[in-house]
């Protein structure tokens, strides 16, 4: 998919970035651009947002995050990961998920890291089958009621 690419979010397309839309079923599991946004205006030095463009088509929105306190308690476990993922509702299972997940893989690798962490909702209904697909183990954690998996950057890279 050589026409892929992320771009920053800027005001030339910022309202685009804010009118994308998962489907219907999928706005219970991820938080809307806006938010994150929001999210990542609190968070400035530490989380990574990107456009995921096809040409000059927005297909879909990452938020990584680098080396955050994953747990209160624990101040010094300082991890790396995707934050959120949203890819427009028309554009869902044409790789685009795997091309966002891959270039925050790439990132992250640049960065220092050796994996990554992302969360999500349980459920028949939610992205599991998608982020274990990629490569995400479960690592018996829970955070805010969502399951944790964590993926190995060596092994995420060397194949996809």
């Amino acid at each position: 998919m050589p026409s892929l690419r992320l771009d920053k979010v800027t005001p030339a397309n910022v309202d685009a970035a804010c009118d994308l839309r998962v489907r219907p079923d999928q706005e219970h599991l991820v938080e809307s651009v806006a938010r994150s946004l929001a999210e990542a205006y609190v968070w400035p030095d530490v989380v990574w947002p990107r456009l995921v463009y096809d040409g000059d088509e927005l297909v879909g929105f990452l938020m990584g995050f680098f080396r955050i306190p994953w747990r209160e308690d624990t101040p010094t476990d300082l991890r790396s990961g995707l934050w959120r993922l949203n890819i427009a509702a028309e554009k869902q299972g044409r790789g685009y998920g795997r091309f966002a997940v891959r270039s925050l893989a790439e990132e992250a690798r640049r960065r220092g890291e050796t994996r990554i962490h992302t969360t999500w909702q349980p459920g028949d209904d939610g992205p599991e089958e998608f982020y274990l697909r990629l490569g995400f183990r479960l690592n018996g954690e829970r955070s805010g009621g969502q399951t944790v998996g964590e993926l190995d950057l060596a092994a995420f890279l060397a194949v996809t």
